[in-house]
C-alpha cells in the first residue's frame, strides 16, 4: 500500500494549484499529460497512491459525518471527455454513499431561467457533514455561455445587467459566494480535468469504435471541438480570476486516467486534512447514560428456559400444538448434548 500522509498528499498537488492572482495561459502553462516517475508507461504506483487516497476519504469521511459541522463542495469541471464520470467513480469507490451526493448539471430548464444564475446550484449544496460534488457547476455560466454567448437571450437578464464586462462581474459574484459558503463552514475543492486536444479525438474516436461506448458519443461534442481555442482561452480566464485561498482551482493533467484520478483524490483529501474532523466528544452525562445503558443490555441474559430452536435455525411455533412444541424442545436438548 502506498504512503499517502498529509505532508506527501501536499507535495503531490503543490504543482498543480493555481496561486490566487496567477496570470494562466493554457494550454502551456500546466501540462496535460502525467509527466515525472507516474508516466503513461508505468502507472501501478499511481493506481496504488489512489486507492490509499480512497481509504484516507473514508476515514476522513466518518469523521466529518460524526462531527456534523463542516461540508465539503467538490467542483468538476472539464472539456468533453475528460474523464470526469470516471474520476468521480474511482476517487469516491470507497466512501459511504450515504455521505456523499454527486449531482450533474445540464441544459436549464425553464424554471432554472425563471431565478438567477446560481439558483438552481444553491439548491444541491451539501448538507453539514456531507460531500458534494459538482459534475459540471456554475462555472458553465462564464464558460460554455461564454463561448455561445447568445444563450444570454434565454437568462431573461434585464437591460443594465448585460452591459459593461459581464464576465468580469460574474467572477467577482462567484468569488463573494464561495467566500460566503467558506465562512460557513464548507470547504470548495475545484478540479479542472485538463485535457489535450489530440487525447479528445482519440477518445471520442474510440467511443465510435466499440460498441459498449457509442452511448457515451454525441455529435454535438465533435462540433464544440470547433471552438477549442476559444474554450481554452474561456478555461484561462477562469482560472486566472477564480482561484482564491478559501476556494483553489487545480489544473489536473487528465491524458493519464490512472494519474488524474489519483490527483483528484489526493486534492480532496487535502481539504478534508486541513478540516480535520473529530468524533465528538463524549460528556460526563452522556458516559453516564451509555454506562446505564450498558449496565441494562448486560443484565438481559438468554433465558435458559427459552424455547430452543429448531433445527435450521427456526425458533418454535408458540401457536402449534403443547405436544408437537414438547417433541420438538425434545429434539432440540438431544441435538445439544452431541
Amino acid at each position: 500500500m502506498a504512503d499517502l500522509r498529509p505532508r506527501r498528499i501536499a507535495d503531490l498537488i503543490a504543482p498543480y494549484r493555481v496561486a490566487p492572482g496567477r496570470r494562466v495561459r493554457l494550454p502551456r502553462d500546466f501540462p496535460t499529460d502525467a509527466s515525472g516517475k507516474f508516466g503513461r508507461g508505468d502507472s501501478r504506483e499511481a493506481k496504488a497512491v489512489l486507492e490509499s487516497g480512497v481509504q484516507l476519504l473514508t476515514e476522513y469521511q466518518d469523521r466529518l459525518a460524526a462531527q456534523d459541522t463542516y461540508g465539503v463542495l467538490v467542483i468538476i469541471q472539464a472539456i468533453d471527455a475528460a474523464g470526469k464520470d470516471g474520476t468521480i467513480g474511482h476517487v469516491m469507490s470507497g466512501v459511504n454513499p450515504q455521505g456523499v451526493e454527486v449531482t450533474s448539471f445540464k441544459i436549464p430548464s425553464d424554471e432554472d431561467q425563471d431565478h438567477d444564475y446560481l439558483w438552481r446550484y444553491s439548491r444541491e449544496l451539501p448538507g453539514r457533514g456531507s460531500i458534494g460534488i459538482f459534475n459540471r457547476s456554475y462555472y458553465e455560466e462564464v464558460l460554455v455561455v461564454r463561448v455561445h454567448p447568445e444563450l444570454l437571450q434565454f437568462e431573461k437578464l434585464p437591460v443594465r445587467s448585460r452591459r459593461g464586462d459581464i464576465w468580469r462581474r460574474r467572477f467577482r459574484e462567484i468569488n463573494d459566494w464561495e467566500r460566503y459558503l467558506s465562512d460557513q463552514g464548507f470547504k470548495i475543492v475545484k478540479l479542472f480535468l485538463h485535457l489535450s486536444e489530440d487525447e479528445q479525438r482519440r477518445r471520442f474516436l474510440d467511443r465510435i469504435d466499440q460498441p459498449e461506448k457509442n452511448w457515451k458519443f454525441s455529435a454535438a461534442d465533435v462540433k464544440e471541438r470547433a471552438y477549442w481555442g476559444d474554450y481554452q482561452k474561456a478555461f484561462s480566464e477562469v482560472l486566472s480570476n477564480t482561484s482564491t485561498q478559501w476556494a483553489p482551482w487545480y489544473v489536473i493533467p487528465a491524458d493519464d486516467k490512472p494519474y488524474a484520478r489519483m490527483i483528484a483524490s489526493a486534492a480532496i483529501a487535502h481539504a478534508l486534512v486541513q478540516i480535520n474532523p473529530h468524533y465528538p466528544k463524549v460528556t460526563p452525562e452522556q458516559r453516564a447514560q451509555l454506562e446505564t445503558a450498558r449496565a441494562t443490555l448486560a443484565s438481559h441474559e438468554p433465558d435458559a428456559d427459552a424455547e430452543a430452536p429448531l433445527e435450521g435455525g427456526t425458533a418454535a411455533d408458540p401457536a402449534a400444538p403443547p405436544a408437537e412444541r414438547s417433541r420438538r424442545k425434545s429434539k432440540a436438548k438431544k441435538r445439544s448434548k452431541r
